[in-house]
């Protein structure tokens, strides 16, 4: 008895894979600049990095955001 094929895996679409690249490159740099004033050997630096700390923030949840919607049409599939 030959085994049933395999189903059918649906690609996501272009318009998802680009969120999904935005989503983590804003992830990315939020978490660079939330981390930045950690591991900057300068004063000068950490209190700059120090200073967009809300700039982080935001680039961090918008990252986040990006993601979240692609992943939940995934999941709905």
């Amino acid at each position: 008895m030959p085994l049933p094929p395999e189903p059918a895996r649906r690609a996501l679409p272009k318009a998802d894979k680009d969120l999904l690249v935005k989503g983590i490159t804003c992830a990315l740099i939020g978490c660079v600049i939330l981390l930045a004033p950690y591991v900057a050997r300068s004063p000068g630096v950490r209190e700059l990095m120090a200073q967009a700390a809300a700039v982080g923030w935001f680039a961090l949840v918008l990252g986040v955001a990006l993601l979240a919607r692609p992943a939940l049409q995934w999941l709905r599939r």
